[in-house]
């Protein structure tokens, strides 16, 4: 089987000791763990602090991982490129949290390979609650050429996190990705790797009458083709059908509002499909 390791690090890049003054210092207290195909970390006695993160490492590059960084997180599958991905706790984004996420000493998170059934099922490949602003080397990852004042509420990673609640804007649980009325607003969904397509999914926020929606939307794919969605204006997920295509990424963009209203505004975007490559497990 092979090993995968994870590690607590501060930001001078150490690992960190649970603090329990009642104990003395033991390797079962210091926040680095190590197993074949699954592990986790468990504390009872340590408070995460400015700058720390998780580093999970894997014996082989390229490969596929269910991820849960924190009990108020469902997991997520991911794909990590090469050997190494890390995590920086959110701790300065927590409006886009639930308010227990990352808090208190009580701790347990694990990391395992995905099994061979959860890489090749259809199911919406956007889906990743364990997105961050950055590119992290974990996809998908969500990107955007804007995103409301800066405002964690509003960043793209909202838009794949899965949460739906639509009809309010701000914090959790009304995250989406805002784009602060900007005309030429484009989300970037990159998937890390090739992956078949065939249906998207959009659930548009829906604040009415403070938010508009969008008209229409434009999707471009990696291998240079197009679709364009006519959304209407609701708070319900809307479903389409698309061409098959095999891609990396998708973009969407040419955002046409529906009506006067300033801010329309995207809560989640789908995208339903399989993974091609399905041999790096």
């Amino acid at each position: 089987m092979p090993r995968i390791k994870m590690e607590l690090l501060n930001r001078e890049q150490n690992v960190r000791v649970e603090g329990d003054r009642h104990s003395q210092s033991s390797h079962d207290h210091v926040m680095e763990r190590e197993d074949e195909d699954f592990t986790y970390l468990a504390c009872q006695q340590l408070e995460y602090a400015a700058g720390d993160k998780f580093r999970i490492t894997t014996e082989h590059p390229n490969r596929y991982l269910v991820v849960q960084l924190d009990e108020a997180l469902f997991p997520s599958l991911v794909y990590v490129k090469g050997t190494s991905w890390e995590y920086e706790i959110p701790l300065s984004f927590k409006q886009a949290y639930p308010e227990k996420a990352f808090t208190r000493t009580k701790h347990y998170v694990s990391v395992r390979y995905a099994t061979e059934s959860e890489i090749t099922q259809y199911r919406n490949l956007a889906l990743n609650t364990h997105d961050q602003k950055h590119d992290s080397n974990a996809y998908p990852h969500a990107h955007a050429n804007v995103e409301t004042r800066n405002d964690p509420t509003f960043f793209a990673r909202n838009a794949i996190d899965g949460i739906y609640a639509n009809c309010n804007h701000g914090s959790y649980p009304y995250q989406s990705w805002g784009i602060n009325q900007q005309a030429d607003a484009e989300l970037t969904l990159d998937f890390g790797r090739t992956v078949e397509l065939d249906r998207i999914g959009l659930v548009l926020r829906g604040d009415f009458p403070h938010d508009s929606w969008w008209k229409e939307v434009t999707i471009a794919f990696s291998d240079g083709s197009t679709e364009q969605l006519y959304p209407v204006k609701s708070r319900s997920i809307q479903y389409f059908e698309i061409q098959p295509r095999k891609v990396e990424w998708l973009v969407l963009k040419r955002l046409i509002k529906g009506d006067e209203a300033l801010f329309p505004a995207l809560t989640q975007l789908e995208a339903y499909g399989k993974n091609v490559d399905v041999m790096e497990k």
